[in-house]
């Protein structure tokens, strides 16, 4: 949600995405996880486990939020980064039932049926199931995968870059067809990202099967910068954020303002981004054992964790996304500056599952070509 992102910026912090990447080390100071078939089972008796957690490059936790995890268990986590959610889910389709991680975090509903399709998951209901958001856990009717967070897919626009050119931005999909907004735009391709996908998706949500591709033809007429992924796009050429780039529009997550506003230095009066939210999709992010690995049992906890009060009440401020535990309380600075769209655009996983290979051909060959 997922994404959806943004604390690693406002930090400094830059990651690196190799697929076996840095260890998140333990710490005493979570609380730790209530899991009682844990302690029967008692695995801190056996030889310590060490489970790769395979995740988006923009995966930021706090660092030792681990640490319950270990303390309780005796199993250690290491994060592995493999990119943007959608090259995630490609690699780990490649190596499915010999996966090169144990749990995978951050498949959403828009890659879910691919992920689902591919065999990449081994079907497992958390103990805290009833705990989660109910229409989330509707997406996944067999258990292979547990909703973690939502959030929602949006157009973000630069507030100074709009009121200095006493400009109005642009409010809904249909607006950015028009000339004021030429050469202002960039995207994430819905091929290599996920938010890319969630906007492709929102635009088929919008102007149907039958004129999504028109619609996306006179997006690159208007000069549409298609990039590989999230980061580039928010980073690098959007104007509004610290890449300083020179396009004010940008598909981002509803929740990057409070980003904005939380970890800028100095912090501003007001956020210096904006969502027009007629332009949402709403993404659901998932974690789940990856079919194959040869810890099976230590998995299934770390999923019970990723899924507890504990872990995701650390979401908000790091992740920025809404958890998906219904229990777990959200930060009032959080509350402050994000935008939840009351009816925001989707579209059935199981449309999408049906009709997602011939609408990537479609954005392939009326769009990049």
């Amino acid at each position: 949600m997922a994404q959806k992102k943004l604390k690693h910026n406002f930090k400094n912090i830059f990651l690196r995405a190799a697929l076996l990447g840095s260890l998140v080390s333990a710490c005493t100071n979570s609380s730790p996880t209530d899991n009682s078939s844990t302690k029967q089972d008692d695995p801190k008796n056996s030889d310590q486990v060490t489970l790769t957690l395979l995740a988006y490059d923009s995966f930021t936790p706090s660092e030792n939020i681990f640490d319950a995890f270990t303390l309780e268990t005796g199993v250690k986590v290491e994060i592995a980064l493999g990119g943007d959610a959608g090259e995630l889910v490609t690699k780990a389709a490649l190596t499915a039932g010999n996966p090169q991680g144990d749990v995978l975090w951050g498949v959403d509903n828009t890659l879910l049926s691919r992920a689902i399709e591919a065999k990449i998951f081994s079907a497992y209901e958390t103990k805290n199931t009833n705990e989660l958001d109910q229409s989330a856990r509707k997406l996944v009717a067999n258990n292979e995968v547990s909703p973690v967070d939502t959030g929602d897919v949006c157009l973000n626009y630069d507030v100074k870059w709009f009121a200095d050119r006493k400009i109005a931005p642009p409010l809904t999909l249909r607006a950015l067809t028009s000339a004021n907004y030429a050469n202002l735009l960039v995207v994430p391709s819905p091929i290599t990202s996920s938010p890319g996908l969630a906007f492709m998706l929102a635009t088929i949500a919008e102007f149907g099967e039958d004129g999504w591709g028109e619609y996306w033809q006179q997006l690159k007429q208007n000069g549409v910068l298609i990039v590989d992924g999230w980061n580039e796009a928010y980073y690098t050429e959007f104007s509004g954020s610290s890449g300083k780039g020179d396009r004010p529009i940008v598909v981002s997550y509803g929740s990057s303002p409070p980003a904005e506003m939380i970890y800028a230095s100095p912090k501003p009066a007001t956020a210096p981004t904006a969502v027009a939210a007629l332009t949402c999709y709403r993404q659901v992010e998932f974690a789940g054992v990856l079919r194959g690995t040869k810890h099976q049992r230590e998995a299934e906890m770390l999923v019970d964790y990723l899924t507890s009060v504990a872990f995701q009440q650390d979401l908000p401020l790091t992740l920025f996304v809404y958890p998906a535990n219904t229990k777990a309380k959200l930060p009032a600075e959080f509350l402050k500056y994000s935008m939840r769209p009351e009816l925001p655009l989707q579209i059935d996983p199981e449309l999408i599952a049906k009709n997602r290979t011939t609408w990537l051909d479609t954005f392939t060959n009326k769009v990049l070509r």
